[in-house]
This record gives C-alpha cells, structure tokens and sequence, in this order.
C-alpha cells in the first residue's frame, strides 16, 4: 500500500513551483539526485548542477546530519520539518551573513512509481534575528532587575513603589520587617502612621510638593517606629517613573541612617556647646548657655543646680540644699523660673546619683515622677507636663559635686536614651577645665552659703498655714551677707516671723546676723509683749553688745482671731514695710508700724501695729536687695515687686518666691532673703 505521506508527482509539473516565493528542490531515488530546483531555490543556494546526488552537489557541507534526514524520509515516508535552521555561509549566492531556514522534507512518488523527496524551503532570518535581539532584550532586562534587586538588599533597608498620587501600591518585605506593619496596614498612605509625630506633617508636606512637582528625586530624613516601638532615623529616596512623559509609579528605598545620625548630631552639640560658652567667663551664664542646647535637641526641660553641702560631708548622707541657677524649657510647655532653692534629704534617688558621683537615667509613668528622684519644683514641673524621664549628671569640680544636670522629657517624645545621656556626660566633660575655673571661685561661694543656710531655720509645718523660705546670695560676692529670716511658733499659739539684714558683706555681719537673731529668738519667747516693744529691747542690746553694727528688722506676730481669722501684729525697724497680696490680686505695702534701724540711739518706745490678714492671702518679708538697684529711686523698686507679686497672687507659693527672686531686677553685689505666709482661703 502507497505511504500516504507519499505525494504523486509529474516531472513536467515542477515548472508550476518556478513563481512560489519559498525555495523547493526534488531530489529522486536513493541517491537523492537533483532533479529540480526553483529560482528562489538557485538566488539562495546557488545553481547546483543536476541529476547530480546531493552529497556531490553539496559537497562543501559535509552535513551528513542533513543527508541522513533525505535518506530517513526516503526510506520511512514520514515527512521531516526543522525550524530555524542555521545555514552554512557557504550556501549564500549573496554577502556572506549569517542566514536562517524552516524547511520540511517529504516523499513524494514519481509517475513510474520510483520515490524522490521534496525539500520546501523558507528563510526566516529576519524573524529569528527580531526574536534573537528580543530574548537578548528580555535576558538583558532580567540580569538588570537581579543586579538591581541584589543592590538593595545591601544598599537599603527598604524598597517601595507607589502610584503616581503617592500612595503604596506594592507590598515590601522589608517595610513589613523593619516597622512590623501588615500589607493591609502599609496600602495606600498606611505608611504614614509609623512616622515620629513630630516628622509627620512636615513629611507629609514635603512628598506633596514633590508629587505635585515630580521634576527631581525626592529625599528626606524622618523618624520611623521600628518593630520594637523605638524611632530611627531613616533616610527616605524616590524618583518618578514615566512612560511617554507621563509619572505612572514612583519607586524608591529608606535606608536606617540611625548610627550616622546619631555620630552627626553628638558632633554637631559639642561644636555648638563649645561655640556657646567659649567667650564666657560666668559660670551662671555658661550653664545657662549650655541648657539651651541641650534643649529641645536633647530634651524637653534642663536644669542646673548649685549642690551645697549642710553637713560636715556629704558623702556620709547629710542634707543637703539644691539651688536652682539656669534652667530652660522648650516653647509650649509651663516655663519654670530660673532661681530655686529647697533642704533635700539624704536619702533617695538623687542623694544617690550626687554621692555616687554616677549619671542616673530613670523613667516612670507620665506625669508620675518618684518623689525622691528630682528637687520639689522639678517634680511639679513634670506631673503638670506629663514627664515620664529624668536623667541626672553630678558636675564634680575638684573632687566635689559642685552642680548637677537635670533633663526631662515629657508628652509623646521618646525618653532619653543611654547614648543621650553619655551625650549629656560629654558635654559637661568637654566644659570640665573652663567649669574648674569658673566653679572655683562658687565653691568658696557655697562654703559660705552653707554656713549661712547652717544659721538660718526651716519654717515650721502648720496645719492652714504655708510658709516658704528663701535666701539668695550675691552672685558676684565671695562671702554672705547679714540678710536672715526665721519663723518659730510660740506657747499662746502664734506665729513669729522675723526678717533682717545687719550691714556688711563679709564673715562678721554673718556671725553678727547669727547672734542677733538667736537673740531675737529670747526676747520674743522671753515676754508676750507688742513687737514694737521687743526691738526696743533688742536694739538696747545692740548698743551694749555691738555698739559698732546697725541692723534693720521686722518682726511679726500671727494671730488667730476669735472668729477664726487671722491677724497681723508686727513692728518695723529701718526695714523695708512687709508687703500683703489677697487672693484677689490687690497688692499694697504695709507701712503703719515704722521705727528707726536697730544700733542706733532712740529713747522713744517703738511702735506696732495691727493688720487683718484677709483669707488666702499672702504675706510677704524681704530684704531690701530685692527692691535697691542703682542709680534707681526706692520708690520703682517698690512698684515693680508689688506689681509682680499682684500678678503671682494665684500661684503656689514656692513658684511665687522664685518667681520674685528669679525676675525681679536687683544689685549683684546684694544678698537677698525673704519669707512668705498664705493663709488658708477660709
């Protein structure tokens, strides 16, 4: 039975391929000897001779891979097709180039029942280049996305892409591993919630402008909050991908640049705490230079206070008095006054830190400071602020603390971290020589303060009744004064308040102001007489005992009346008239008791006066370094403390003696002491 791949075919008939536009050849029998072949055919391959075998004809192939397909088709009838053939420079008639063919081979039957085969050709040089130049395109494009895939896993943290409106459009493995959000979380503009609040609208603003006006890469550094809850600074980069001019996506990385940052930054604070303080020569003015950069860089409020010492070592856990001297907050939150002063025990988180000489880092719930952990109008500071961290570094000066640094962060910001606060050390550090100096002179300064403080008592603690005591030297001298104060209570059951000032600024008037006052002390416990009377006596002692010193004086009673109120008995010797400040805010000096200075002679009795003190009001005693500036009249002093004190009438009464003596204008060369008593509201 005939093959039914084989074709029947007529010799006469081939003429009928001569116009096809494919290359055809016929060879017969088992030698495949050429018997047609096609113009198109002789164009490509040449005009090879007929009635000539293949093998002969073709002789410079040497393809016998090529001939054994003719003798396969001969020989099995099954036809052969092969694509994209290369072909053999050798066979073009035109410029040798590379070629490329399909071409399929069947048997076919002659009219006399003998079997040749037909060989149709078809160049597909041009296709297979197109296709050859596209897959080199394609691989090409591969090995770029692996190459550029590669480089950001080492050369950023995260890669993103978002739509041209700005908004992520592609999940990132690493977004998810770096800040622990989901892809449902991430979508869209879900990335903007892990962004510091204090970057995220500037962020915001910052990727509008540049979506609006995509002409140049976008770059910016934010803080993200990491998978752990912590913020890190990241550097984020984006460029604009168009497609015939038009921003179809955007793509781009955010690498953690925390560690730069950071490296950054401490030399950017040291440089400018330097830059800060290096034509200062006030120890004062160079922490108060040194607070304000540290604020807000490093925190949200910083403080320095003077450490003095009210026992014989303060090492062995004695008390010891802070004295507040530069202090700054950041803009927005309650600001506190520069100068304070309290007894701090000698136990406790800061009693530690200061005898340890160590830095100490502590963080509590919002607005819930350790009562132990900071001085009194620190810790207000912080629960009217919500503060939630405190560090603290002692200032050692000549193997002594001399100072210590207080920073505190507050509302949402992050605490203070352990490199903030071997920041915080560093800067004290780099200041230590010019510190030495200018310290050296404060701690012959704070010898004397703690001689004076060691003579002055604390107020006593009544039920209704607050008293506040404050006392501050002159910057500039280097020993104390004769400024005092003292509040006791008698047997009937009254308040004594007292304030004076002996003349001089060296050891004696401080000796002399200790004598005096302790005498004081016996003459008023001695007799319950009128104020008035008891200066007299005081000031004949003062003619027999000190014939050389001048003083002045108040000295006060008060009284509870009967229908539960209260009442002012006092005397004024050459001192300046207490002041008396209601709840209302009504400020006005009391002046109906005056009698000349103590030490001088006067025979004439002195005189007292009484005075309502209405409730939750406030009384006020002074010395006169508040009020005296030079070149000034007396009388400006007076107005400007009695308008201040107006307008401090609602605050608590520790804030309203700061406040005095950290605002109030007064001489440099003056030490200043004052007393205060509020009433209860009733």
């Amino acid at each position: 039975m005939e093959n039914v791949h084989d074709r029947s075919v007529h010799g006469p008939m081939f003429e009928v391929f001569d116009p096809v536009p494919l290359a055809i050849t016929v060879t017969r029998g088992p030698e495949h000897r050429l018997v047609y072949h096609n113009p198109r055919y002789t164009e490509l391959f040449g005009d090879r001779p007929l009635g000539v075998p293949i093998r002969k004809a073709f002789a410079e192939l040497g393809d016998e891979e090529c001939f054994g397909l003719f003798d396969e088709v001969y020989r099995t009838g099954e036809p052969v097709v092969r694509a994209d053939v290369p072909g053999s420079e050798s066979l073009a008639h035109v410029e040798p180039s590379e070629r490329y063919f399909t071409f399929s081979l069947s048997r076919i039957v002659f009219s006399d029942g003998t079997y040749g085969v037909l060989a149709v050709l078809m160049e597909v040089t041009e296709q297979v280049t197109v296709s050859r130049q596209l897959q080199e395109v394609a691989d090409e494009r591969r090995r770029i996305l692996h190459r550029y895939h590669c480089l950001m896993r080492v050369s950023a943290d995260i890669f993103w892409v978002t739509d041209p409106k700005g908004r992520v459009i592609v999940p990132s493995p690493g977004w998810e591993r770096v800040t622990g959000q989901t892809w449902e979380e991430y979508r869209g503009e879900g990335w903007v919630e892990t962004l510091h609040p204090d970057d995220r609208t500037a962020t915001v603003e910052a990727w509008g402008r540049a979506l609006n006006e995509p002409v140049q890469p976008w770059e910016r550094v934010y803080r993200l909050r990491t998978e752990p809850g912590e913020y890190r600074h990241f550097l984020a980069r984006g460029v604009p991908v168009r497609e015939q001019g038009r921003v179809v996506e955007w793509v781009g990385t955010a690498t953690d640049i925390e560690d730069h940052w950071q490296a950054q930054r401490r030399r950017r604070l040291l440089d400018a705490a330097a830059a800060a303080t290096g034509d200062l020569t006030s120890v004062e003015e160079m922490l108060n230079a040194l607070a304000n950069v540290i604020v807000p860089e490093l925190a949200d409020g910083c403080a320095f206070h003077w450490v003095i010492d009210l026992s014989e070592d303060l090492s062995r856990g004695g008390d010891f008095l802070l004295e507040r001297v530069a202090v700054v907050v950041r803009p927005g939150l309650l600001q506190l006054p520069p100068f304070s002063e309290e007894r701090h025990p000698p136990d406790g988180r800061l009693a530690r830190s200061i005898r340890r000489r160590k830095p100490f880092l502590k963080t509590f719930p919002p607005g819930e400071p350790p009562p132990d952990l900071v001085p009194k109008g620190t810790r207000a500071w912080l629960e009217e602020t919500r503060g939630h961290c405190v560090a603290l570094v002692p200032i050692v000066v000549d193997g002594t603390v001399a100072a210590v640094l207080s920073a505190s962060v507050c509302g949402d910001r992050a605490p203070i971290s352990p490199g903030d606060l071997a920041l915080l050390r560093e800067l004290i550090d780099q200041m230590h020589d010019r510190l030495n100096s200018a310290m050296r002179f404060q701690r012959t300064h704070r010898i004397a303060l703690a001689l004076q403080h060691s003579l002055l008592a604390d107020p006593p603690k009544l039920p209704g009744l607050q008293i506040t005591a404050r006392y501050r030297a002159s910057p500039t001298a280097a020993e104390v004064g004769g400024d005092w104060y003292d509040s006791f209570v008698l047997p009937d059951g009254a308040t004594v308040l007292a304030i004076g000032d002996v003349a001089g600024h060296d050891l004696r008037a401080t000796v002399t102001m200790g004598q005096l006052r302790n005498m004081l002390r016996g003459l008023v416990v001695d007799r319950q007489e009128p104020p008035g009377h008891i200066l007299g006596r005081l000031n004949t002692a003062m003619k027999t005992l000190y014939a050389e010193e001048t003083a002045t004086c108040v000295l006060a009673r008060v009284e509870q009346t009967g229908d539960g109120g209260h009442e002012l008995y006092y005397a004024v010797a050459g001192h300046p008239p207490p002041l008396l400040v209601t709840r209302d805010g009504e400020a006005r000096f009391l002046e109906a008791a005056p009698n000349p200075l103590l030490g001088i002679p006067y025979d004439e009795p002195c005189t007292s006066a009484r005075e309502p003190l209405p409730p939750g009001s406030t009384l006020l005693l002074y010395t006169d370094g508040l009020v005296e500036r030079p070149t000034e009249h007396l009388d400006k002093g007076f107005e400007r403390l009695r308008a201040r004190a107006a307008a401090l009438h609602r605050a608590p009464l520790d804030r309203f003696c700061d406040d005095l003596l950290s605002y109030l204008p007064r001489k440099t060369d003056d030490d200043v002491a004052m007393i205060a008593l509020r009433l209860p509201a009733g």
